[in-house]
């Protein structure tokens, strides 16, 4: 089978399409090059299919060299037969090679490897052939010094009769999909730490059930990580007396003597070797699954996250609020940079509060504030009561962001490198007032498990969860592009084809010459040659530069068609930008290319009538009651508005202002039935929700958005 067979099997691609994005990968064009600018070669593919075909590849990859480790591990063994290397080749089911393997496997000394050597292997091969009669005679002929009864030479040869049982692949194919369709996982209370801190956050567990093919994946991971820390011990299984049946049916052939040596070797082979393990086996494929989902949420909630609508280049006064310490106080000008800092104290217990208006209000007119940024975390509700009561001359704008991962940023080295002179307080406040201006540019500084957004991220698979989200920035990142001449190193580092030592080199480079003038200049940067700018030079920007398609998403390697373009309307190319009415006169198909085809021509005329276009929304001020303060404040039927602040596969998380964030269940989202939260809410969307329940003792808010 060739990779591109492999692929089909799991997706509806054509050949022509997965070949051609093969060849691509292979030249190290990145996933977001490939999906903007070689739409014409791979039929127009999506990120995402050809991310899939990427994971694909790599899974046959992997697949045939364990087909030749295997092959070369029983060659070794002088095991390898033409009919077993003729199953090996033609399988390209991973279970089933393990299956295969199984019997050549190196592995502990065995109970069967035991009788083998007491010389019983010849009296196993004689029950199992089923044709035998009198066994206790037959067992006779088999004592030795190490054998001294009948009974002991049947046990052995019992022994080795699980062991071949075990490694029957037919037999473990059958309960597999057994285990797949009919394992149920329950788990019971560890008793000993019952009365132990935190073990009442998994009481529901204490006494539990459940259908694994059927539990959601957020349960089985709480079940999982509630097992970890010791509170429930769970355990996989399936009908007993179905599987051994099963096994019966696949193993006896007639009915003597032998038939009940083979039902006791049955027996004994499914419950110490095949339950044990094909359970652990369908947990494990059950855990993969949750993972998969829940990376898959975390995913999407980041995409949300890091596209969160700008407010762009304002003068922006961020405060991290708080009580006893106060409120840091950062002043920012258009680019992010400080220009001033400060601590105020207008809560208990110095309530400070009319020096505190006295500071702020002159910040606000000694730098030319636009814009106010507070973190939602301790003290937020309260400081931004405090900041509407100030009497402005020309009120800015009042925005409450999310402060999630930015003590994480304060204390990293990024935010040392960034402001060596200032501590971690100080540095906080700047992210909160950098996230409203741009969140893309501020989030990407921080490690996406600590935004805080999704389920379980520390217990799936870590690998996994860090490919998957770095693929997500990076897809973020080039979706919107980055100005190169104010992007950070930590932005420049997921642009296509760039990474972190190269946006090292551009960082550099930019210090040492200036602004760059051009995306040619690029070039120029140390160790970055062709093949880098080509993945790079169309998702970065320069503004007023030297060429005005520089500030595009427009790739250079079209500047030539586009100049063709200008030149046969009898324009210059600065005035075919933005002209829909010249644009709407060329013909796509006389301008097509062997590199560009119809599809990106189309594309090219489309960046042509809105260049440099941001897909974000712009940023928009929320308000929430303001007779909401705590969780006091909250009564059963109160329709208040929230925005989203986290989506899981059970429902979503709504903020109102006050510490607690109330749950709208997945069923609470809509009359009708609902399988995908986010096909009904989207991360900071705004939302209004009705009170149904609320335990103050358990901080606990239940809502519903069917009002």
């Amino acid at each position: 089978m060739t990779p591109t067979g492999f692929i089909q099997q799991s997706l509806q691609i054509s050949d022509k399409n997965i070949n051609a994005t093969l060849k691509l990968l292979a030249e190290d064009c990145t996933i977001p090059f490939i999906s903007r600018y070689r739409k014409d070669a791979t039929g127009n593919l999506d990120e995402v299919q050809i991310e899939q075909i990427e994971k694909l590849n790599t899974q046959f990859e992997e697949l045939i060299k364990r087909k030749e480790s295997i092959l070369k591990s029983i060659a070794e063994q002088d095991a390898l037969t033409p009919e077993l290397k003729q199953r090996i080749e033609n399988s390209f089911d991973l279970q089933e090679l393990e299956d295969l393997y199984l019997p050549y496997k190196k592995r502990r000394k065995t109970k069967g490897d035991t009788a083998k050597e007491k010389g019983l292997e010849p009296l196993a091969k004689i029950i199992m052939s089923q044709k035998a009669n009198d066994l206790k005679s037959l067992a006779l002929k088999y004592l030795n010094a190490d054998v001294n009864t009948e009974d002991e030479a049947l046990q052995g040869a019992r022994d080795i009769m699980a062991e071949w049982i075990n490694e029957n692949g037919y037999v473990r194919k059958n309960l597999r999909r057994l285990f797949q369709r009919k394992a149920v996982i329950t788990s019971k209370q560890v008793k000993a730490k019952k009365d132990e801190e935190g073990a009442q956050k998994y009481s529901q567990y204490f006494e539990w059930e459940e259908s694994l093919n059927r539990i959601p994946s957020h349960r089985l991971l709480a079940m999982l990580r509630s097992e970890t820390e010791g509170f429930v011990k769970t355990k996989v299984e399936t009908d007993k007396d179905e599987a051994i049946d099963l096994i019966e049916q696949a193993i006896i052939k007639s009915h003597n003597e032998c038939t009940e040596q083979i039902k006791l070797a049955i027996k004994d082979s499914y419950k110490r070797l095949l339950e044990p393990a094909l359970a652990n086996e369908t947990l494990q494929e059950a855990k993969e699954k949750a993972d998969e989902k829940a990376i898959s949420i975390f995913s999407e909630n980041l995409r949300q996250l890091l596209l969160a609508p700008p407010l762009g280049e304002k003068r922006i006064l961020a405060i991290d609020p708080g009580y006893r310490s106060g409120c840091k106080v950062v002043c920012l000008d258009e680019k992010g940079d400080l220009l001033h800092n400060e601590t105020i104290y207008p809560h208990a217990p110095q309530n400070e509060t009319g020096m505190a208006m006295k500071k702020i209000r002159s910040m606000v007119n000694a730098y030319n504030i636009q814009a106010i940024s507070i973190g939602n975390g301790t003290a937020s509700r309260e400081t931004e009561f405090f900041i509407k009561k100030i009497a402005f001359d020309k009120p800015p704008q009042v925005f409450v962001v999310s402060e999630a991962g930015a003590s994480v940023y304060s204390a990293s080295k990024i935010a040392r490198d960034e402001f060596p002179s200032f501590d971690v307080t100080v540095r906080g406040a700047i992210s909160i007032g950098r996230r409203l201006s741009d969140p893309l540019a501020e989030l990407v500084k921080i490690d996406a498990k600590s935004i805080g957004v999704g389920q379980y991220q520390h217990d799936v698979d870590q690998t996994q969860l860090k490919n998957e989200l770095d693929s997500t920035v990076m897809s973020c990142v080039n979706a919107v592009g980055i100005n190169l001449n104010t992007a950070s190193k930590s932005l420049l580092s997921y642009v296509s084809g760039i990474g972190e030592k190269m946006a090292e080199n551009i960082v550099n480079f930019r210090a040492e010459n200036g602004a760059f003038e051009d995306r040619k200049q690029l070039k120029k940067v140390p160790r970055l040659g062709e093949k880098a700018f080509q993945q790079a030079a169309a998702f970065v920007r320069i503004a007023n530069g030297k060429n005005p398609l520089d500030n595009s998403a427009v790739h250079p390697e079209a500047y030539p068609i586009i100049e063709m373009m200008a030149k046969d309307l009898g324009l210059k190319t600065t005035d075919l930008i933005a002209n829909k009415e010249k644009i709407a006169l060329i013909s796509p198909e006389k301008y097509v290319t062997e590199t560009i085809g119809i599809l990106g021509i189309k594309d090219i005329l489309k960046e042509l009538e809105k260049p440099g276009l941001d897909p974000r929304k712009a940023a928009k001020v929320f308000e929430f009651d303001p007779s909401v303060k705590s969780i006091k404040d909250l009564k059963p039927g109160m329709i208040l508005p929230g925005i989203v602040n986290n989506i899981t596969a059970f429902g979503c998380f709504v903020d109102l202002g006050i510490k607690e964030s109330g749950l709208v269940h997945i069923s609470q989202l809509k009359e009708e039935f609902v399988s995908d939260v986010n096909e009904v809410v989207k991360l900071h969307q705004h939302v209004q929700v009705k009170v149904t329940e609320v335990d103050e003792a358990r901080k606990r808010v239940q809502l519903s958005m069917i009002l």
